[in-house]
């Protein structure tokens, strides 16, 4: 189960981008904040965790959808199908129904399980894609606008 999980906890791709961010914070909020007397952890969780919300959001988004689309790293490492995520599952269950090339049998039952196989093709898609549809609506409001704007005046 590590095999999956310790690969996907850091991405350098994502620490990039977390430090470009961070570096286009303006270093006179921590100065306004030690005018005001805040200390660095009380800068920390009272000014800079809230400003950078918004690409903190965005890096779970993406690592969850990463991590969500992910069966390949399963598919090698898992042998326990107790365990298996629910892409490798989905994937089986795909596999399973497609009819075979060489089936001798009437046309009717090859035409109903063609049937068969592409609706759980399509179902496949919708269970697989209602998570993210579900979570993108409570992540949306950190892609229209940061919380940067008007948080210091020249």
């Amino acid at each position: 189960m590590w095999a999956i999980i310790l690969p996907g906890a850091f991405s350098v791709w994502n620490m990039i981008i977390a430090r470009t961010y961070y570096q286009g914070i303006p270093g006179e909020l921590q100065e306004a904040a030690e005018v005001d007397g805040a200390n660095e952890i009380t800068y920390y969780f009272k000014i800079l965790l809230p400003v950078c919300t918004p690409v903190i959001a965005v890096l779970a988004l993406w690592q969850f959808v990463a991590m969500w689309n992910s069966y390949f790293d399963a598919m090698i490492y898992l042998n326990d199908s107790a365990k298996q995520p629910l892409q490798l599952v989905l994937r089986s269950i795909l596999i399973q129904n497609q009819p075979e090339a060489g089936m001798i049998a009437d046309m009717q039952s090859t035409a109903e399980r063609a049937q068969l196989a592409e609706l759980l093709k399509y179902a496949t898609i919708i269970i697989s894609s209602l998570p993210l549809l579900v979570m993108y609506p409570f992540f949306q409001k950190y892609f229209d606008a940061g919380i940067m704007a008007g948080s210091v005046k020249g």
